[in-house]
């Protein structure tokens, strides 16, 4: 399997699941509608290999029943792509209630970095998500750092970004957690965060779109965000300036 390939990563945050949920395979059929020729049929063995499922759409049910969203791949380990989910406790989630985070991880490419939007998109919208991001590697990396405080990171977030708390210290599940490059928020989440301000968010604006549940889709920048780059930098240092309820950084 190829491992040197740059990768995108997209993280969508929703409602726990219930013993009857359709969600799962929403998402998952939502993903393949983005993306030209992909079809997450297979699932992962214990030692990791793809193994075809003769119907995808019961299994993702049984895994729902439990309360999961069973890990899906491509069945390619030359040009591997994986979804999934896991529930987060009460306890470490933001407000104190149970959720679903959705993960995809996909090789950044052209044809996939074209059709980020729309499986960002499909995703939130076929799970109910509150938000979602998607986000190239190495901002991933910087997401993490940016949570605390932390005893392993005693100077603080890297690049000049903002210190964001820890999710259980987030009073509400509408709030994002984080930006990334492109950044899905529900009609809830938007409210919460003040989205849009036309006087304000006119640059935001002409890369965003609506959604059919009334929520946003947000680019802030027109290339995967590469913080290598001063402008791509500057981009996200405003967004955070601009909302500061994100992370829980308003909060008293």
């Amino acid at each position: 399997m190829m491992t040197d390939r740059a990768e995108l990563y997209l993280h969508v945050f929703a409602p726990a699941l219930t013993c009857d949920d359709g969600r799962p395979l929403a998402a998952v059929e939502g993903m393949e509608r983005a993306v030209p020729g992909l079809r997450l049929a297979w699932r992962l063995s214990d030692a990791g290999r793809p193994v075809a499922l003769a119907q995808r759409g019961a299994w993702l049910a049984r895994s729902a029943a439990d309360g999961k969203f069973g890990l899906l791949c491509n069945g390619d380990e030359s040009y591997p792509v994986t979804m999934g989910g896991r529930r987060e406790s009460a306890i470490s989630s933001p407000g104190g209630e149970p959720r679903l985070t959705v993960h995809a991880t996909l090789p950044q490419d052209e044809p996939i970095v074209a059709a980020a939007v729309d499986m960002l998109e499909n995703v939130a919208e076929g799970v109910r998500a509150t938000w979602g991001t998607v986000a190239p590697g190495p901002l991933r990396l910087v997401i993490a750092a940016q949570v605390g405080p932390k005893l392993g990171n005693p100077d603080g977030p890297p690049l000049g970004l903002p210190m964001l708390k820890l999710p259980w210290n987030i009073r509400s599940p509408k709030v994002p957690r984080y930006l990334g490059w492109i950044n899905y928020w529900s009609a809830a989440a938007a409210e919460a965060i003040g989205f849009p301000d036309p006087s304000r968010d006119a640059e935001l604006l002409s890369r965003a779109r609506r959604t059919a549940s009334g929520g946003w889709v947000v680019s802030l920048t027109a290339a995967p965000l590469d913080l290598d780059k001063p402008e791509h930098l500057e981009a996200l240092k405003r967004a955070y300036a601009r909302f500061p309820e994100i992370g829980g950084r308003s909060e008293a």
